[in-house]
């Protein structure tokens, strides 16, 4: 990702939410600062790179999309990427995804508990969550860090902005063959204005990813 095709896009999310950049690298250096061993990108690009791709979100249909597709059996020649909560329904469902991506966010517990499993935990820092990357990284086995601002060294930039859709960039950073989604429910109706907000930007932001455009 090209930083500067990306900070455009970025400050407009800076804007419409009234978040801090200097808060952002603040989170971002912090993240870099504590990663205790090079991030797993070798695995992450063996993982991903020419494989077909399932991103899973945490919306209200996951574990139905889930059944669904093991039914079918269209689990079985997939990398599964799992957005933050995504991890708790997958582990129910008896999953271990191969790839989360989290802000930190969902059931930390269950995050912890796939990492020890195996999964890939790719770690967001941003302004709201410095609390969290200092209690939780330090719990978790095969970490890479992201952000959303210019990254330090050790951190990427894939773009994106919420865990579904950073997945799906990093998806396409890793150049998927295929990209699939499941659990994404752009317009659900029983969330609150802000999380719409967030669900409108994630709409958008997928599509960029898919389209190629940056």
């Amino acid at each position: 990702m090209d930083y500067e095709a990306w900070e455009p896009i970025y400050r407009e999310i800076l804007d419409d939410f009234g978040f801090s950049m200097k808060r952002d690298l603040e989170a971002a250096v912090l993240l870099s600062e504590q990663l205790i061993s090079p991030p797993p990108l070798t695995r992450l690009e063996e993982l991903i790179s020419a494989k077909k791709v399932l991103v899973c979100g945490n919306g209200p249909g996951l574990s139905s999309e889930i059944a669904d597709l093991e039914a079918d059996g269209a689990l079985l020649d997939r990398a599964i990427i799992a957005a933050d909560g995504a991890t708790s329904v997958l582990l129910r469902a008896g999953i271990s995804p191969d790839v989360i991506v989290t802000d930190l966010d969902g059931t930390i517990e269950d995050i912890i508990d796939a990492s020890k499993r195996g999964s890939i935990v790719v770690v967001h820092a941003h302004g709201d969550n410095i609390d969290k990357v200092r209690e939780y990284l330090p719990r978790l086995r095969a970490v890479a860090g992201t952000c959303q601002c210019r990254p330090p060294q050790g951190l990427l930039n894939m773009g994106g902005f919420t865990d579904g859709d950073r997945s799906v960039f990093l998806a396409v950073h890793f150049r998927a063959s295929e990209i699939a989604l499941a659990g994404f429910e752009f317009d659900d109706p029983s969330v609150t204005p802000r999380k719409a907000k967030k669900l409108r930007w994630a709409k958008r932001l997928i599509e960029i990813a898919l389209s190629g455009s940056l």
